[in-house]
Order: structure tokens, then C-alpha cells, then sequence
């Protein structure tokens, strides 16, 4: 690790930034729309990285079941993907932990700082994610989508869980954030914080370095800030 400089606390983005888990959400979402709506509803298809749970619901509905769904048929769609989704993370054989990420919370919580997450999942997702490779215990707060559909307001919802966690505000340079993707980085800088942006997904450092990451990275192996 590179010098602390005066970092306290860092949020980390899950899909494509701790870990992928092979295709597991996208099957959950599928069999989801199957078993309530009997469509085929591929989310690759239709979905872009780092976009919410609400989000990816919201346009299943419109693009596949070809209407908008009432907020009681998308509470039952998001029920019904947190009902399959232990089981396809289980069962998929594409589920790895990236690079050096698992060294890097060791170390950042050696160090004393603060772990918390930052990510479209619905909260019970992203534990759900997490549990597979023994992850959660890292992490004492977070923001996600079952706070806002919006990722910068859930990023502003992380800020403010930690503060609590914490007992002092994370602002001025006290907090950054991890993420793979253009979303991720304009959300940090919309919540008024700077972001890692790693290479570990669907877009290369250039990439983000052009979405303006205020470190882009190949991977949090390389030269983390904190």
C-alpha cells in the first residue's frame, strides 16, 4: 500500500470491483421473470454495468414483460430474485474473488480504517454475494439499492451510515470509494468523494481514467491509495 495520506474510511463497489459471481445475479433475475411472468428475461441483454437492482427490475418490466409493472409485481420480482439467488451464487462456477482484494481489506483493517459498501445490489444481495467467499465480516456499513435507485444518492446514504459507525463526519478527503465502472465514479464525485477506479470488470483504465477516476487502476493490487 501507498501512503494513508489522511483516508479513513473506503466504500467498495461489489460486482466486477470485489468479485464476480459468473453470471449468478443475471440467473436469478431469469428464473425471477420466468416463474412470475413466463418470460425469458436475459438482463445481460437489456442491463449495463453498475446499474441498480430497482433499476434492472424497472427495465425488465418495460422491455421484456413489455409493460411497467406496478410497484406490487416489482416488490414479488425482487422477492423472487433474492428467493433464487443463494442458489445460483452456489451453483455458479464462474463465482471468483478479483485479484488481490482479499489481502487489500486484511490490510486496510490492520491499518484502522473503515470498510464500507457501495452498490446497486438490494442489501440482502449483496450479502448474499459476499457469503460465498466469507467476505461480509469486512464490512460495517454501506449504502445500496434498497436505499435509492440513484447511485449517487445510495453513495450519499453510505456517507451517512458511516459517520454513525464511525462518529465523525467522512468528508474532506476522509473517505473514497472502489469501482469499476463510469457509474461508480459519478457517483463518488456527486457525493462529493474521490474513487479508484479498477480495471476489473467491463471497462480498461482508460476508460475510467477518461470517466475522470481520480486513480484508475488495473487492479487494487497496483498502487492503492489508502
Amino acid at each position: 500500500m501507498s501512503e494513508r495520506r489522511d483516508i479513513r474510511a473506503v466504500l467498495f463497489d461489489i460486482d466486477g470491483t470485489i468479485l464476480v459471481t459468473g453470471g449468478a445475479g443475471g440467473s436469478a433475475w431469469q428464473r425471477a421473470f420466468e416463474e412470475l411472468h413466463g418470460v425469458e428475461a436475459n438482463v445481460k441483454e437489456h442491463t449495463d454495468a453498475g446499474m441498480t437492482d430497482p433499476e434492472i427490475a424497472t427495465i425488465i418490466f418495460r422491455e421484456v414483460v413489455r409493460r411497467e409493472g406496478a410497484p406490487e409485481e416489482r416488490a414479488k420480482a425482487i422477492a423472487a430474485y433474492l428467493r433464487h439467488l443463494p442458489e445460483t451464487v452456489a451453483e455458479s462456477s464462474g463465482y471468483r474473488v478479483m485479484p488481490g482484494v482479499e489481502r487489500l481489506l486484511d490490510d486496510l483493517i490492520d491499518a484502522g480504517l473503515l470498510l464500507g459498501l457501495v452498490t446497486g445490489n438490494i442489501e440482502a444481495a449483496a450479502h448474499i454475494k459476499l457469503a460465498r467467499a466469507g467476505l461480509n465480516r469486512f464490512f460495517s456499513f454501506g449504502g445500496y439499492g434498497s436505499d435509492s435507485a440513484n447511485r449517487t444518492e445510495l453513495t450519499k446514504a453510505a456517507l451517512g451510515r458511516g459517520a454513525l459507525v464511525s462518529g465523525g463526519a467522512l468528508s474532506d478527503g476522509a473517505c473514497i470509494a472502489v469501482g469499476d465502472t463510469p457509474r461508480d465514479i459519478k457517483a463518488g464525485h456527486g457525493a462529493g468523494i474521490k474513487v479508484v477506479g479498477v480495471a476489473t470488470g467491463s471497462y480498461s483504465v482508460d476508460d475510467l481514467r477518461a470517466a475522470g477516476a481520480d486513480w484508475p487502476l488495473e487492479t487494487v493490487e497496483n498502487d492503492f491509495p489508502a
